[in-house]
């Protein structure tokens, strides 16, 4: 109980730090202002620290002895949503001041948990062996630069990093609960944009044209038949099309249709390899059909889904029990949603946890991603209590943790995005 004391001692900075972070959103790759708000903390907090080019900062504390090294993570972007001034039940304690940008997943929530763990575990630096990093990511929602974060992790840094932490705040676990979950987390997946190019004709002889919307149409339901082929029963893929763009008039068949959509899976092993593969081969083929040509907009290589280590599970679960509390953990199922922190966790043994931030009497538990998104700050008390009692547990007991890298490569790595 003595760490989740500690926390509340610096409840209002904590609050502070993640009001400021949502009033000045930044978009990907755009968080200038967000990185030197950063720093200028880790400055003031005494903890060494360095920017990397287009990836984020990373800081790193070194405890009393050497010993083994923790990365802990948190994304930092926002995104294009102009936010709503109420949540679910009532007027929000901050709003954007940034108009048409919002922290509308919780990034600046995970930038003040961060914050308040590298403090706290500066504090008590003489209490702990080995070195702990801290790592804030660019780009999370969209650019993937990530990749030049763990390129210099890898061949710059000189570290030898023994496993890695992050949370992602959960608008569906009440505040005052973290979630752990054995196996994947959250989904791997693919985005792609596709523009596909025919031959427009007039409305009155469709024999003469060769529309790409017919051969869109074709696609799309060999597509939906491709899952039954591909995909065992028991594994979970889903496919869904989010734009689809063609044509001005009734009378008249395009020459072009542009469409663009994702794919999601908690298994690219067992699922979202195949389909990827798969996708491919039907598009080539129902384009021939079709005499139709196709040209890729964007299609990068499918993310991983984020897969938690078995014994840093087991670790996570007893050092939240034994420091922050035995009824902090709750069952929940793994997201369906996607994160890049599945890299990390290609190179590293890790966990990545949920927060809980719903909570009926603040009006938040809304959906990530939407105008109404809020977090009930209660819960942050409890992430960075957890994040914390994950790198003492680590840092005090040194375990050695089995663990192979399923990677091509480092470069085909971080190559992979959604």
């Amino acid at each position: 109980m003595e760490l989740m004391e500690l926390v509340r001692q610096h409840y209002d900075e904590l609050v502070a730090i993640r009001r400021y972070c949502h009033e000045h959103p930044e978009l990907s790759d755009q968080e200038i202002q967000t990185m030197a708000f950063i720093q200028e903390k880790l400055d003031s907090y005494g903890i060494a620290n360095r920017h990397i080019d287009g990836g984020g900062i990373l800081a790193w504390i070194d405890g009393a002895k050497p010993g083994k090294t923790i990365l802990l993570r948190a994304d930092i972007d926002a995104l294009p949503i102009e936010e709503n001034k109420t949540n679910l039940a009532c007027p929000k304690a901050c709003v954007s001041q940034t108009p048409g940008v919002m922290h509308a997943c919780g990034h600046d929530a995970h930038i003040a948990m961060l914050l308040m763990e590298g403090k706290l575990l500066n504090g008590m630096k003489a209490d702990w062996d080995g070195r702990v990093i801290l790592m804030f990511e660019q780009g999370e929602e969209l650019t993937g630069n990530v990749r030049n974060i763990l390129r210099f992790i890898e061949n710059e840094s000189g570290w030898t990093i023994d496993t890695c932490y992050a949370t992602h705040v959960r608008w569906d676990i009440p505040s005052g609960k973290v979630a752990v979950c054995e196996g994947p987390a959250m989904a791997g997946g693919f985005g792609f944009k596709i523009r596909l190019t025919g031959q427009g004709g007039h409305g009155s002889r469709p024999d003469l044209a060769d529309s790409p919307i017919d051969c869109f149409t074709a696609f799309y339901h060999d597509l939906q038949a491709l899952r039954m082929r591909t995909v065992s029963p028991m594994e979970c893929l889903t496919l869904s099309i989010g734009t689809l763009h063609s044509g001005e008039l009734l009378n008249v068949i395009p020459n072009e249709l542009t469409f663009s959509g994702t794919s999601r899976f908690f298994s690219y092993e067992n699922a979202g390899k195949a389909f990827y593969e798969q996708f491919l081969a039907i598009l080539k083929n129902d384009c021939a059909n079709y005499n139709c040509q196709y040209k890729i907009l964007r299609m990068p290589k499918p993310l991983y889904e984020v897969q938690n280590d078995d014994t840093c599970v087991k670790l996570a679960r007893q050092a939240l029990t034994k420091r922050v509390g035995p009824d902090v953990l709750t069952d929940v199922h793994p997201w369906m949603a996607s994160e890049t922190m599945a890299l990390t966790l290609r190179l590293y043994p890790g966990v990545l946890t949920f927060t809980g931030i719903a909570s009926a009497a603040v009006g938040s538990g809304a959906n990530h991603h939407t105008p109404e998104f809020d977090v009930d700050e209660e819960g942050l008390v409890y992430g960075t209590a957890a994040a914390i009692a994950y790198a003492l547990e680590f840092l005090h007991t040194q375990p050695a943790i089995p663990f192979t890298r399923h990677i091509v490569s480092l470069e085909d790595l971080i190559s992979r995005n959604l």
